[in-house]
């Protein structure tokens, strides 16, 4: 019994501690529990109180700077079809308004679709009714790319407040060009037009754009006007080997020199490449540090052009910001929502995951491209075979005609006006008329015409950092220059200055380098061969150089190449003009003259002059390897002493391949050493003239840089101020020969004259009796007249007396707004009975007056004068 107590007391104490564990774990189950109910209600309190201090924050989103104000726009000069709708049009937008609620069932997680914006008049109106297609009388807008880039220039760009949507209003092309700004919608709806009208598959894109399309941030471009053309090099076909060839010349260069000059260039490839990789790694990390966050959200619209109409051979987007054509296969477009034109609006059904590349733009597939009318241009694909066995039954065919027809509605014609671009609008281009253009190392800067004094229209900088902060190179663009100037190219690194020139200017210059404007230092002139009479091409000059080539000329001359001196100091002489550097050698080469022996046509003529020597080297003959050459001493024909010097054999030397008994006579050597003096006198006064005309073109161009006069259309009436003095005074003689003709015509003889029987002379008594008719008439119509304001002044004045007593029969019963009636009858009675007293008054004044100048005229007037006087 006692071991079954035990038992059952260790049993029961055992039990004990169990439940003295249970309820420990469950105190320390229930702590956490509790320490989570304390947290969360402490979250709660804590997401209170941020919710109430969030709450507390004012974000003031900036509105999209609207056109439309009552600053801007007077709404009610608009004509009527900018403020209201017409039928068709409300059925139109009853159309979109049901098919934009069937696409936002069907497919709800996409964005609702851009149809019926407002305009500037708070009017919806349907995007494909505010393209107005109309064809520019100005040929440059006549294909794509001017259209495009008159667009890119003449408005300046308007991001959207939204850039997650499109946006509320859409404004009429003629506001657009009115104002000269816009967004993406209003640039791609304006370009559309000009394109439609100039004969483009054009079409409006609603889509989603990268940052820098969107923002037309174009610092990661490069500038198109800094892309130099591919040169095509064309492949020369090598010559068959020969059978009996000769051996080329053994290669005698230093192999050592190739391999460090090898070395030396991949040394240079390298550093070329590592530069480019650091750069490329640096543009990277910039790109990472500015990822777009909104990337493949951003709203942007474009312009797209289909194949097939205007030869266009393949489909292409044009960005309206930047006027710059793309594939669409390119990256920075990167998905299409819809389309539309002036006719119909489509749907893109297809997937955007790889951008633009994989769409198919058939709008006639309705599987790819769900279209808003039935009345579409676009052909649907053809029906297959097993279609067409489903639709054997004609009544089915018919009937589902029927109901496509039933369904159909055409697109109403555009609401807005004709577009319009004043020839001075269009000139002028740019907003103000200049515009800047930011791109990858350059910056592009465009002014209108004469709007700078200097002429000045384009400007492109180019730089060496991606900062623009050190210039490598500036080139500009000037067009009305009455000196022809057309381009300018000024390298900041070297400091060399090129002038290129059009046809017409007075020296015929043709391009000019230089790094100074002072005389006797490096410059390279070019002219137009053509324009000149010497056939002068070139003229490259050096403080101790000059040379010169010709083309064209009768004495064959090619090249003159000659060397000066350093120039003697004289006193009271600072000009170059009148001290001239010496000459010191000329180089004359001549192109093969056929009437003349190749012996005896030089090559290359060389005047030493200070060693009184002349060189001669001839052509070389077809079937010869060597030429002949001649040396002659030129000394003076009479020597210090005043003795003539008589030609010597020592006085020639010469190489003569073929030679012949003339040509080692002393005499033919005596006359062509006298010859050869006149020639090289000529050559020394022809270099002296060079010198002078180089002097004279630098004064030409110093005197139009200061000047830089613009040239003026005889066409231009505003600029143009003297044919708009001429004009005005043609305009003013013009004038008063009509006025002359008028008062001639006003005859106040006539109508007495007329009872007279036509061609029989007038006598002293008809003359006297037209000349009382005439008077009697005046003054009975002065007369008549004062009659008439008289009567009108009586008139007015008892209808006011009358107005006054009934005012006063009624004055108790009248109420406030007849009172106000009856004071305003008052004020505009007073007022005319005021205008009929000072007309009359006026009228008493001035009758004798005329009178008396009407019977001065008589009196003077070529037809009654003599009578009149004989009378009298």
């Amino acid at each position: 019994m006692e071991v079954l107590k035990e038992k059952v007391e260790e049993e029961e104490a055992a039990e004990r501690e169990e439940a003295a564990e249970r309820a420990e774990r469950g105190e320390k189950m229930m702590r956490p529990q509790e320490a989570r109910k304390e947290e969360t209600i402490m979250t709660q309190e804590v997401l209170r109180d941020l919710e109430k201090k969030l709450s507390d924050v004012e974000i003031a989103v900036p509105e999209r700077p609207s056109l439309v104000t009552q600053d801007t726009i007077d709404i009610s000069k608009l004509p009527l079809s900018y403020q209201s709708n017409t039928p068709g049009e409300e059925h139109l937008l009853q159309v979109a308004d049901n098919f934009s609620r069937q696409y936002s069932h069907l497919c709800p997680d996409r964005v609702p679709l851009f149809l019926y914006p407002l305009n500037e008049c708070e009017v919806p109106k349907f995007v494909s009714t505010t393209i107005r297609p109309t064809l520019m009388p100005y040929p440059e807008l006549y294909n794509w790319d001017g259209c495009a880039q008159f667009v890119a220039d003449f408005l300046s760009m308007e991001p959207l407040s939204d850039p997650l949507k499109p946006p509320s209003h859409l404004y009429s092309p003629t506001t657009v060009l009115k104002y000269q700004k816009g967004n993406c919608f209003d640039f791609s709806t304006l370009l559309c037009s000009l394109l439609i009208g100039a004969g483009y598959d054009a079409y409006c894109v609603n889509g989603y754009g990268s940052q820098d399309l969107c923002l037309m941030d174009l610092t990661q471009e490069v500038c198109p006007l800094t892309v130099k053309p591919k040169k095509i090099v064309q492949e020369k076909e090598a010559a068959p080997p020969k059978k009996y060839a000769i051996r080329p010349p053994r290669d005698l260069s230093s192999k050592f020199e190739q391999e460090q000059e090898r070395k030396k260039q991949e040394q240079i490839k390298a550093e070329e490449e590592r530069q480019r990789r650091e750069e490329a790694e640096h543009l990277q990390e910039l790109e990472i540090a500015n990822t777009d966050p909104l990337h493949g959200l951003r709203v942007h619209c474009w312009v797209l052009v289909l194949s097939g109409m205007r030869e266009v051979p393949e489909s292409f987007f044009i960005d309206p910001f930047t006027a710059r054509s793309y594939s669409p296969e390119d990256n920075h477009f990167l998905g299409i929502e819809s389309l539309w034109n002036h006719k119909n609006y489509w749907i893109n059904m297809q997937d955007c995951w790889n951008c633009c590349k994989d769409l198919i733009f058939d709008l006639g597939d309705p599987v790819k491209w769900e279209y808003l009318l039935l009345g579409t241009d676009k052909p649907p694909l053809f029906v297959t075979e097993e279609e067409d066995d489903s639709l054997n039954d004609n009544d089915d065919i018919e009937n589902l005609g029927k109901e496509d027809q039933d369904k159909s509605f055409d697109m109403p014609h555009s609401w807005v006006e004709h577009l319009e671009i004043s020839p001075e609008a269009f000139e002028t281009r740019c907003p103000n008329g200049k515009k800047v253009i930011q791109y990858k190392r350059a910056k592009l800067e465009k002014w209108a015409p004469y709007l700078n004094s200097n002429g000045l229209v384009c400007s492109l900088s180019t730089y060496e950092d991606l900062e623009c902060t050190k210039a490598l190179e500036i080139k500009e663009w000037y067009r009305n220059r009455e000196d022809r100037l057309e381009l300018r190219h000024i390298n900041k690194v070297t400091g060399l200055i090129v002038d290129y020139f059009k046809p017409g200017h007075p020296q015929a210059l043709r391009a000019h380098s230089y790094m100074s404007m002072l005389p006797e230092m490096d410059r390279v002139m070019e002219f137009y061969e053509m324009a000149r009479v010497d056939g002068l091409t070139k003229r490259e000059e050096t403080p101790r150089t000059m040379t010169e080539h010709y083309q064209g000329r009768p004495d064959f001359l090619l090249y003159r190449h000659v060397n000066f001196g350093p120039r003697v100091k004289k006193l009271n002489l600072n000009s170059a003009e009148s001290n001239p550097r010496p000459i010191v050698k000329i180089t004359e080469r001549f192109v093969r003259n056929p009437a003349k022996p190749a012996d005896e046509d030089v090559e290359e003529r060389v005047f030493l002059i200070l060693e009184e020597r002349i060189q001669l080297r001839y052509h070389c003959r077809e079937d010869h390897i060597t030429t002949s050459k001649r040396e002659f001493l030129r000394r003076s024909e009479v020597d210090s002493k005043g003795n003539k010097i008589i030609m010597t054999p020592d006085m020639c030397s010469s190489f003569e391949v073929e030679p012949t008994e003339h040509t080692k006579k002393l005499l033919y050597q005596y006359e062509a050493m006298m010859q050869l003096k006149k020639e090289e006198k000529l050559s020394r006064h022809q270099a002296w003239e060079s010198e002078l005309e180089v002097l004279e073109i630098l004064k030409l161009r110093e005197e139009e840089e200061e000047a830089h006069t613009l040239t003026i259309s005889i066409y231009d009436t505003k600029r143009n101020e003297k044919n708009k003095e001429s004009r005005e005074a043609r305009e003013r003689i013009i004038h008063e020969e009509h006025l002359q003709q008028v008062e001639a015509q006003l005859d106040y003889l006539a109508p007495f004259l007329a009872q007279l029987p036509p061609g029989e002379k007038l006598t002293r008594w008809q003359a006297m009796r037209l000349r009382e008719e005439c008077l009697n008439d005046f003054k009975q119509r002065l007369i008549d007249k004062a009659n008439l304001i008289q009567a009108r002044f009586e008139k007015e004045t008892q209808e006011l007396q009358k107005k006054q007593q009934w005012y006063q029969e009624n004055q108790v019963t009248l109420t406030a707004e007849d009172e106000d009636l009856y004071l305003s009858y008052c004020s505009q009675a007073m007022f005319r009975i005021r205008i009929l007293e000072q007309r009359l008054n006026r009228h008493k004044e001035l009758a004798p007056l005329k009178y008396l100048a009407l019977e001065e005229k008589l009196y003077k007037d070529p037809r009654l004068v003599e009578l009149v006087k004989v009378f009298v």
